[in-house]
């Protein structure tokens, strides 16, 4: 009974695009310090700030305003303001063209 109840669940994550999100970007660059992950953080990385998602994932982030895509790496945890779901290096934010904060989509 178990065996047909764990094929049916995985199939269904298979299936499902689990790790999808959109929701609100925004971007920090400072240099120098460390990130959670105890690297350097270079702002001119492709490599961005999750809450969730484990250290060294790569995520394929596009902007829905720009149509662009980017993957980074995450290597730091945050935002830490409501309503943010990742926080980009300035070269990711650079690569897709935002400014400030952007609705995007992550897989």
């Amino acid at each position: 009974m178990i065996r047909p109840i764990c094929a049916a669940l995985a199939l269904t994550c298979l299936s499902a695009q689990a790790f999808a999100e959109t929701c609100v970007a925004s971007h920090y660059g400072y240099g120098g310090g460390r990130t959670a992950s105890g690297e350097r953080m270079n702002p001119n990385a492709m490599t961005a700030a999750h809450r969730a998602r484990p250290f060294g994932s790569q995520v394929t982030v596009t902007s829905h305003s720009t149509g662009r895509s980017v993957t980074v790496r995450i290597n730091d945890r945050g935002p830490f303001v409501k309503g943010r779901c990742i926080d980009l290096s300035t070269g990711a934010a650079r690569a897709l063209g935002i400014g400030g904060t952007a609705m995007v989509s992550l897989r």
